[in-house]
């Protein structure tokens, strides 16, 4: 009986696509100065690959390690209701010594 087997689609993202956003928070700018590590919101359907490739090409720097988390959205109240805001992804980029990224 022959087994299924099944295909992987591969979604390829622009570099545009896969970044959405830095964010520039008192967290991330300690890490940036410290660390050499910046925090980007991402596509949820970006890889620790697509994101690499996308920080390379965008700012033309060398990527060392990338780390994604997936965030849960929060519940919050308004007047009469109860609202939930976004499952979002984020992607904190360690960068090689030699490069930067200047935000500011």
């Amino acid at each position: 009986m022959p087994r299924h087997i099944p295909q992987k689609t591969s979604l390829t993202l622009e570099p545009h696509q896969v970044i959405l956003r830095p964010l520039v928070t008192e967290k991330g700018v300690h890490r940036s100065t410290r660390n050499n590590a910046y925090s980007f919101e991402v596509n949820k359907l970006a890889t620790k690959l697509d994101v690499r490739t996308a920080i390379e090409k965008l700012f033309d720097v060398k990527v060392v390690k990338v780390a994604t988390m997936n965030r849960k959205g929060k519940y919050r109240r308004t007047r009469f209701r109860m609202g939930k805001t976004a499952d979002w992804k984020k992607a904190v980029v360690t960068l090689h010594d030699d490069s930067r990224i200047d935000f500011f």
